[in-house]
């Protein structure tokens, strides 16, 4: 079996979309190949996507399909056959579709529990590759996920088709033969292009296996994007080495360079120093996202005025005109920000603070001033509460927004915080102040670091709380996959800041300052909202444990409990954890489960139970195991060693085996079963202080 090939050459892909779409692509052909049984066991795929072609390579390639049984039900027999045993029309119309001239007789009879239906047991021809292949073409082309089509008409000036760019040509070989398959209006053969000004003309590729080697060798096209971008980061790693410094080069950035060039090239370039005097951010921002550079850092991390560029040409003058020409692009670029710097610094953050009155936040929420206001309510009680610096906390949260109304975040978004850091710096603002203004947006995405300070922290909490309490009361919630306002991000923000931080405070009672700020702005019952709000912070907090590592188990053994104290659930889950390593876990586990079912089917029960009313001699023994364990279990608890606390209860496994052997729980006498009912549920409580216990059955 051969190889075989599929390349669509196009015009410039969409860098951001060009890996997905490849692979998407890849995927779709190989799938519907082995689907229809035209690879071996064996067979690999090769993804190439490059800017301007997406394609694949897939081995042990069948140029025949074998023959595949099948079986298949067709009618009731009440409907496919009349009272002489012949078959109807409803059942001729339906081998038809199954194809060729089948005889009704060769039909089986098989009873589906219900009624006798007929199914006919046959053998389906292969089928040859250009068939197959034209069918996983069209369905991969279906589907993939393109951002946005395009329409263009082809060569003949009439048909219209649409697609991601315009495609130019097709190519498909198995081995050295044109598989003649079409798509989008192109009939495959064995030409495509190189790179758009290094290569001469078409390239007839030979066969499946040399593509890649004659699109390297003939077109100055590596084709594998992983291989390219390899060779971005070689080449960008070896032109900072010769030049003493470090390349930033973010996975994003390379990922959009690596789509952009099909022979990449690296040039260096740079700006004059006194472009240094801005904010290093600013410069990396501007350089990165808007030219697609890599900044260099020297030796103790200080921003350098050079930079890298990756390049699609081999310059014959040694890439001068493209130095000199990126040197002059980024200049203009950087005036604009040193501009807006200089300007900026004209006027305070704080006489910027009432033109926010001027934004509006929501229609329902009024405007972002406002806001302020209840982001500088929420902070303020927060810091009292954890014990920060109360003053600070009410000045950084007043100045938190301000920097929106500034040019520089006016025309770059992405650098709010941290310009209101450095203007707050530049206004005399003491350093934790400063420090709050940009850490206030933290985590702004999984990984991201968390406040630093505890005056960071209380204007970060409040500003997610005042935005998902607010959010949630005026019915503006999450659904499905989209969340407009960042909702779920808010909420893993805050959680991970209470536990990464062990941050002592109530989650209800965040919930309840948040909405107490918001006052009248907030339509929804306030139980109702708080409830919900929890229950949308507990799906988030499962989600982040799960990654961390614990078993659904184990994180619905402690959620379940409606935990309060977030920074306390890591010491839970750890103490959950250690008990199920004890052997009387499996035990006790069970028995919590068994206790938990008796007591929902109970119609009440009292309060207490009465050891003297005890007299069977296993109530007996665990009433007086559970005497001895109980002061000291709830001692453990109160300190906070939650892994003593469940291990406490290890002696309990005995005399709870022994209850559950010997004593009936439900018997007649009500006095004594209302007992027995309480002596269960006052242990069960005690077990289940930490964790609900029932919930680590493996049943």
């Amino acid at each position: 079996m051969n190889s075989l090939l599929v390349e669509l050459h196009t015009e410039e892909l969409p860098p951001r979309a060009l890996d997905k779409l490849a692979r998407a692509f890849a995927n779709g052909i190989e799938s519907g190949l082995r689907e229809r049984h035209f690879l071996a066991p064996d067979s690999t795929a090769e993804v190439f996507g490059a800017p301007r072609r997406m394609g694949v390579r897939i081995s042990n390639v069948a140029e025949r399909s074998n023959d595949q049984p099948f079986r298949q039900r067709l009618l009731p027999a009440a409907i496919g056959l009349d009272a002489l045993g012949n078959a109807t029309a409803a059942l001729l119309k339906k081998l038809a579709t199954i194809g060729g001239s089948i005889d009704p007789k060769v039909l089986k009879r098989e009873s589906d529990g219900k009624q006798e239906v007929l199914v006919y047991e046959g053998v389906k021809a292969g089928e040859t590759l250009v068939t197959g292949l034209q069918a996983a073409l069209d369905a991969a082309l279906a589907r993939l996920p393109i951002p946005k089509m395009m329409n263009y008409q082809l060569a003949d000036g009439v048909t219209t088709v649409q697609f991601v760019r315009p495609a130019h040509r097709l190519v498909a070989l198995h081995g050295h033969a044109v598989v003649p398959v079409r798509a989008l209006g192109l009939l495959a053969g064995t030409k495509t292009f190189g790179h758009r000004f290094h290569s001469q003309g078409e390239i007839a590729v030979h066969s499946a296996a040399t593509y890649e080697d004659q699109l390297r060798r003939e077109g100055k096209v590596i084709v594998l994007f992983e291989r390219r971008r390899t060779r971005v980061v070689e080449l960008l790693t070896a032109a900072a080495t010769g030049l003493k410094a470090t390349p930033l080069m973010p996975n994003e950035l390379i990922d959009e360079v690596t789509a952009l060039v099909e022979w990449p090239v690296v040039y260096e370039s740079g700006f004059e120093a006194e472009f240094l005097d801005v904010p290093p951010e600013c410069l990396i921002l501007t350089m990165q996202q808007h030219q697609r550079y890599f900044p260099l850092q020297d030796a103790g991390g200080k921003l350098m005025s050079r930079f890298l560029l990756v390049s699609h040409l081999e310059a014959n003058d040694g890439g001068e005109a493209i130095r000199s020409g990126n040197a002059r692009v980024v200049r203009a670029r950087l005036a604009d920000a040193k501009f807006f710097y200089d300007q900026d610094r004209k006027r305070t953050l704080e006489s910027r603070v009432p033109l926010l009155a001027s934004v509006v936040y929501h229609n329902k929420l009024g405007s972002l001033l406002e806001r302020v206001e209840r982001v500088v309510g929420i902070a303020v009680e927060i810091a009292r509460a954890v014990g920060a610096d109360v003053t600070h906390v009410e000045r950084a949260a007043r100045l938190a927004k301000a920097d929106l109304r500034t040019d520089m975040v006016g025309e770059f978004p992405e650098l709010q915080g941290t310009m209101g850091r450095y203007y707050a710096l530049h206004d005399g603002e003491t350093v934790d102040v400063a420090d709050a203004i940009a850490e206030h947006y933290r985590p702004r995405f999984a990984d991201d670091d968390l406040p630093a300070s505890k005056v960071g922290m209380c204007v970060a909490l409040a500003d997610k709380l005042e935005a998902l309490v607010g959010m949630f009361g005026i019915g503006e919630r999450p659904t499905g996959d989209k969340d407009p306002y960042g909702l779920r991000r808010h909420a893993i923000g805050i959680l991970r800041i209470l536990t990464d931080r062990r941050v002592a405070l109530d989650l209800t009672r965040l919930v309840e300052i948040a909405r107490q700020e918001l006052g009248a702005k907030v339509t929804a019952d306030s139980i109702g909202l708080n409830n919900e709000i929890r229950e949308f912070f507990f799906d988030r907090l499962s989600g982040l444990l799960r990654e961390h590592g614990y078993t659904v188990n184990e994180v619905e053994a402690v959620i379940s409990q409606g935990p309060n104290r977030i920074d306390l659930v890591p010491a839970q889950l750890a103490a959950v954890r250690a008990f199920m390593q004890l052997p009387e876990a499996e035990s006790l586990v069970a028995a919590n489960k068994r206790i938990g079912n008796i007591l929902k089917k109970a119609d009440a029960v009292q309060a207490d139970f009465d050891p003297a009313r005890l007299f069977e001699p296993a109530e007996k023994e665990l009433s007086s195991a559970y005497a001895k364990v109980r002061p000291v279990a709830d001692a453990l608890f109160v300190k906070g060693d939650y892994t003593g606390m469940l291990k406490s209860l290890a002696p309990l496994k005995l005399p709870v085996d022994r209850f559950f052997d010997d004593v009936m729980v439900n018997v007649e006498d009500a006095t004594l079963r209302n007992n027995r009912l309480a002596l269960l549920a006052s242990l069960r409580a005690t077990m289940n202080r930490v964790a609900d216990l029932s919930r680590l059955s493996a049943l």
